[in-house]
């Protein structure tokens, strides 16, 4: 946005869900690459937030929020691991899932770990960047499984 007035609550919503799907994609890409948060977070920022590619242009992302959730899924990452593993069925550990999926647990798992969203928003923000991801396949239902088990154990109390 060049303009600086204030989003409106439908723009800061897309803005936050931008964000989120940025996120997932920043921690692959760290993973994939072997890149630290720093450098990919900035990359994200300057080429990906809003960006126009083959006239497609990329939402404009939330900074603090992606930033927030790129770093707690890093600072977190063995807790949030150890969460989306209790999770998941004892023979499909997370490090033999998916690599999108897994960065999408991380993310969704810094998230809720922190208080300020409410877990069910929480859910349902991540299946849908599933269903980004893999609009034809089951994983948006697994997604929805794995991050109801996982928000039951870290916020027990919004149940």
């Amino acid at each position: 946005m060049t303009d600086h007035r204030k989003p409106s609550a439908a723009e800061h919503r897309r803005m936050r869900s931008a964000a989120r799907l940025y996120a997932v994609q920043a921690l692959f890409q760290m993973e994939a690459a072997g890149q630290t948060a720093e450098k990919v977070a900035r990359e994200f920022e300057t080429h990906r937030f809003g960006a126009i590619y083959d006239e497609d242009e990329m939402a404009e992302g939330d900074p603090d929020l992606f930033r927030r959730l790129v770093g707690e899924a890093v600072n977190w990452q063995a807790r949030i691991d150890q969460m989306t593993d209790r999770a998941l069925v004892a023979k499909w550990p997370i490090d033999r899932i998916d690599p999108v999926l897994r960065a999408l647990f991380r993310a969704a798992g810094a998230e809720l770990l922190d208080p300020a969203t409410p877990p069910k928003v929480v859910i349902t923000e991540f299946v849908d960047v599933a269903r980004a991801f893999f609009p034809d396949g089951r994983e948006p239902k697994f997604v929805n499984a794995v991050l109801d088990h996982m928000a039951r154990e870290a916020r027990p109390e919004a149940f």
